[in-house]
């Protein structure tokens, strides 16, 4: 059992952490206030490979490991969430396509997909369906050679900015099964397709997530991935599943930052002559907050290492670090404001930011609850089990 990165890993952190530091977390708090675009920080995403974390090398991608797929999410999470949106929807669609697509479908989008010249996200949620999926409402009916795709979908991530977006639909008449859904690749230039708004939201500025409308857009056959339908609804939790990791160290990273934000402030601030970090019960709060982000993080990365070591589906392990990780980057948030005082109320001060978007983990990639009852089937059922 090894609880250290290899040398390659270490370096993949080390590259992103210096990237983070001087040029996201500098200019995050002006651009997070003014809802400034960070096109900047999306193209160093692209010099950077970052598109491509899922990507096969054949096609362009670093093709990393699961591990480091979860160390580039918690460090540019770390600097700024919004950052993070700007490939994390992305890398799941890469996923889906890279790990369920036809051979013609991987040598179309994959490559272009890997460099970040065409963006991407997952198109799921409805006005009326989101945890469960099965109730979607969009349809795809086929006519010859193409689908007739009419429907709405809404908190759909880079909508604005994506050139394809895998989208759920539904294929069965009438259907209320797993077998009635696939997943279509949409080309977002079709007529028919549009955004329609970009939702408020608490926090996660940076990328835009907004409504879109499909008014009978038709795509080709070819685009239906996998080239069989029935399938959508087992290719979706798959990347859900990978997603959930994804999320897992976003919240890590929010934490860290929480946590780095108290420690920094307590050891600066003082109170009756003496620094506030020599009083227990700041020391209390800190010591909490250290053990709970560090288990955080093993615990995600023991999700990462049984993915890559599986190959397979780790329903428990990821519904288990997306599940506690969230919360683990709530509470960081929270104790964060509260040692800061005052100041932690103050948009000047980044737990203010670190305080809103923290509760997006808890409900991105299935709420937590939903991770409790695939955590405890999961135990039920036998197919996961506790320890080694």
């Amino acid at each position: 059992m090894d609880f250290e990165l290899n040398d390659e890993q270490r370096l993949f952190r080390q590259t992103l952490r210096e990237f983070a530091d001087k040029e996201i977390m500098p200019v995050a708090p002006e651009w997070e206030r003014t809802g400034r675009y960070p096109a900047e920080i999306v193209e160093r995403l692209r010099e950077l490979g970052l598109f491509g974390l899922n990507v096969p090398e054949e096609y362009g991608g670093l093709a990393a490991d699961r591990v480091s797929y979860a160390l580039a999410f918690e460090e540019i999470a770390r600097a700024w969430l919004g950052a993070a949106g700007l490939f994390g929807p992305h890398s799941v669609a890469c996923w889906l396509v890279a790990r369920n697509g036809t051979d013609g479908q991987k040598e179309r989008y994959l490559p272009r997909m890997a460099t970040g010249e065409l963006r991407s996200g997952i198109c799921l949620t409805e006005p009326g369906a989101g945890t469960d999926l099965q109730g979607i409402a969009t349809t795809a009916v086929r006519d010859g050679d193409h689908y007739v795709v009419t429907g709405a979908k809404t908190w759909i991530t880079n909508a604005r900015v994506a050139g394809v977006l895998p989208v759920l639909v539904r294929t069965g008449k009438g259907e209320r099964s797993p077998r009635a859904l696939s997943v279509l690749l949409v080309d977002t230039s079709s007529p028919g397709f549009k955004v329609t708004r970009d939702l408020p939201k608490l926090g996660y500025k940076g990328p835009e997530t907004s409504e879109l409308v499909l008014e009978g857009v038709r795509v080709p056959v070819e685009n239906l991935l996998g080239g069989e339908e029935g399938r959508g609804m087992q290719q979706i939790l798959g990347g859900l599943e990978v997603g959930r990791i994804n999320i897992a160290a976003r919240a890590v990273g929010v934490a860290q930052a929480a946590y780095d934000a108290a420690l920094g402030y307590s050891r600066e601030r003082e109170a009756f002559g003496r620094p506030i970090s020599d009083f227990q019960a700041i020391q209390l709060k800190l010591a909490d907050m250290a053990t709970e982000i560090q288990a955080a993080r093993l615990l995600t990365y023991w999700a990462a290492a049984r993915s890559e070591a599986t190959g397979g589906r780790v329903d428990m392990e990821a519904g288990m670090a997306k599940m506690y990780a969230s919360e683990v980057a709530i509470k960081s948030a929270l104790e964060s404001m509260r040692i800061h005082g005052g100041y932690g109320y103050s948009a000047e001060f980044v737990v203010e930011r670190l305080y809103r978007d923290a509760p997006l983990m808890a409900i991105g990639e299935g709420t937590n609850d939903v991770q409790r009852l695939v955590i405890a089937r999961s135990l039920v059922s036998g197919a996961g089990r506790l320890g080694w």
